[in-house]
């Protein structure tokens, strides 16, 4: 039987800092999610100003592209060539959210909402860039 890394609490909390920090920083009010591999919530982060909605859309774009182990940018620009990757049963396809891999493997995902998707990527990514 094969190990497989997983997320740990540890890890939950230092990727939220990091994100609420980018975000702090841009002066945005974003929702952060953050799944597991199966696409399950590890951790969620509702900042002072973010819409309610935000929570529930920073969690469907997190568990497309966990499940996908893509950035949801992929399926957003997908949609545009084919709308019936709308009905695409992952999740939400909308830019804002990104795989996290660590050695080689997909363990999860963050998502973003609350700004512009490019944005709402931006702090995704400062998350997964604390997990490298």
């Amino acid at each position: 039987m094969r190990a497989k890394p997983s997320l740990t609490a540890a890890d939950v909390k230092t990727m939220l800092a990091a994100c609420e920090a980018k975000a702090l920083a841009s002066g945005w009010a974003v929702s952060i999610a953050i799944v597991d591999d199966g696409g399950y919530l590890l951790g969620l982060l509702r900042m002072d100003g973010a819409g309610p909605v935000t929570a529930e859309v920073a969690t469907g774009k997190a568990r497309a592209s966990a499940l996908t182990k893509q950035p949801t940018k992929v399926f957003e620009d997908r949609v545009k060539e084919r709308p019936a990757f709308a009905t695409f049963p992952a999740g939400i396809l909308i830019q804002g959210a990104v795989p996290l891999i660590h050695q080689n493997e997909c363990v999860g995902a963050i998502g973003v909402s609350g700004v512009k998707s490019p944005e709402d990527e931006q702090v995704a990514q400062a998350g997964a860039d604390v997990l490298s």
